[in-house]
């Protein structure tokens, strides 16, 4: 029986700085790529909504067949699977001698079930994991992860400090031994064979490192936007108010060392300055909420979060359902769930503020709020996403105990002319500021002057906004200091 190695991707999908593809290219046997669509990520959570819904689904297929055109050119074929990850390589192996599987390492604990039990069915392969999420390498750091600080703050002051290098990013290898096999390579699912509705609209996003390397060079040299990243990055309407390189960072279709390193050469050609320093303080966030998962493991999924205390969570699945189809009566809320639901993504300022709304307002269990984000974002990373509801939350790695956001003031900082909330919410295109911002202010004047009857055209508040509040924060604070 032939044998080969095999570069098992996951969320890496990538040739660029990808440390496994260039073992398994130096091992003199032929190479085989393999991507497996687990039907494990496209159930339904216990909350009734896929794990993974249509957004995030199109970009992983998409990656993968960018990934498959990227591996072709440098000779390694990919492999497609949609099943049981046991039964891929079991198929495998059943026609190789499969002598070594290299991989980058997840830390997620579904992840590494799902590791685990292939490595079982594989008593007598060699499994090589490499560490390529982070910027910093993890053997880098100025402290063990059993001592990683508390807080962000500190955290950057250490690594700072220490003055910590970024290993420099790795080049894809050339002309590698690709392996030959009779199996069918197969091709990516579609949405509706992973039980998802198909798209209605074209995507906001392509995966795809290809297209991650045009959004890079994009946004940093051709529009010349890095220098205002500070100034601009919470805009919540227009594309390049921000970098978004977020898709592409959570599958791995980018590595953050190559961001990087290009921040690096337009400080070199062109400015540095506090906007070129504040791209890379977003890529140490990044960095930081991956090694609170490291360090904390599945506690980063309790109710209590990191905290000792257990914080008291409501269960009202009406005031969850308007919250997620973007009924709340809050303008800066419903707007960014809605465009949350209609293209799988939405700002990270309105990110804090709906976050803040649906555990500071509506006092509902966090929990369910992140699998939902984790269901709808196309750039959904486990610990970035878990570890700011956790901060949102307060159960979190923020110092302060309650933290709340005010939405309707946030609307009014971050979108003063309205015109984010306006294009989310076409009923009230004609609600001049500063009605726009609090719509339930209007009286029967208003609401036939401006075409827009509360509770028929735009609903009326679920909560009262400042009342809600203060009544969470009690019960917040007296669970906190038990």
């Amino acid at each position: 029986m032939s044998s080969c190695v095999i570069v098992w991707f996951r969320k890496d999908l990538r040739v660029h700085d990808h440390q496994p593809l260039i073992r398994a290219a130096k091992s003199g046997r032929p190479v085989l790529g393999v991507y497996i669509f687990d039907p494990e990520e496209y159930q339904e959570t216990a909350y009734g909504f896929p794990k993974t819904d249509r957004h995030r689904a199109q970009f992983i297929r998409e990656s993968v067949d960018d990934l498959r055109n990227n591996l072709s050119d440098i000779g390694v074929p990919l492999l497609v699977r949609y099943e049981d990850p046991v039964d891929t390589f079991t198929s495998i192996q059943e026609e190789v001698d499969i002598e070594s599987v290299f991989l980058h390492e997840e830390i997620g604990s579904e992840e590494q079930r799902v590791e685990e039990r292939v490595r079982g069915s594989l008593p007598d392969t060699t499994f090589t994991v490499d560490h390529g999420r982070n910027l910093y390498h993890p053997d880098d750091l100025p402290f063990d992860i059993h001592d990683l600080p508390d807080t962000f703050s500190q955290f950057r002051k250490r690594i700072e400090k220490n003055n910590t290098m970024v290993r420099p990013s790795l080049t894809p290898p050339k002309d590698v031994q690709g392996a030959s096999l009779s199996l069918d390579y197969g091709e990516c699912p579609s949405l509706s064979a992973l039980g998802l509705k198909e798209l209605d609209r074209e995507p906001r996003y392509r995966g795809g490192s290809s297209n991650a390397k045009e959004r890079l060079l994009d946004y940093i040299f051709h529009k010349d936007r890095l220098k205002h990243y500070k100034e601009t990055r919470n805009g919540m309407l227009k594309e390049d108010d921000s970098s978004k390189f977020s898709p592409w960072l959570a599958h791995g279709c980018l590595s953050a060392k190559v961001v990087y390193e290009q921040i690096l050469k337009y400080e070199q050609e062109s400015v540095k300055n506090r906007s070129t320093y504040m791209l890379y303080f977003e890529l140490l966030w990044r960095d930081y909420f991956h090694l609170v998962h490291r360090k904390h493991g599945n506690r980063i999924f309790f109710p209590s979060g990191l905290r000792d205390q257990d914080v008291p969570w409501n269960d009202n699945q009406e005031h969850a359902v308007a919250w997620r189809e973007g009924r709340t009566g809050y303008p800066l809320v419903d707007a960014a769930m809605r465009e949350l639901k209609e293209t799988g993504f939405t700002s990270n300022r309105a990110r804090q503020n709906v976050a803040s709304f649906f555990t500071k307002n509506l006092g509902l269990d966090w929990r369910e709020g992140a699998a939902w984000f984790e269901s709808q974002l196309v750039d959904h990373d486990v610990a970035s996403n878990y570890g700011n509801w956790l901060y949102i939350a307060g159960v979190g790695n923020d110092a302060v105990q309650f933290r709340a956001f005010n939405v309707e003031k946030q609307a009014q900082d971050y979108d003063p002319e309205g015109a984010y909330l306006r294009h989310w919410l076409p009923e009230l295109r004609d609600v001049p500021v500063p009605w726009i911002f609090k719509p339930r202010e209007m009286g029967m004047v208003e609401q036939e002057q401006f075409g827009v009857m509360l509770g028929e055209d735009y609903p009326l508040p679920i909560v009262d906004l400042l009342s809600a509040m203060q009544e969470r924060k009690a019960v917040f604070l007296e669970a906190m200091n038990k």
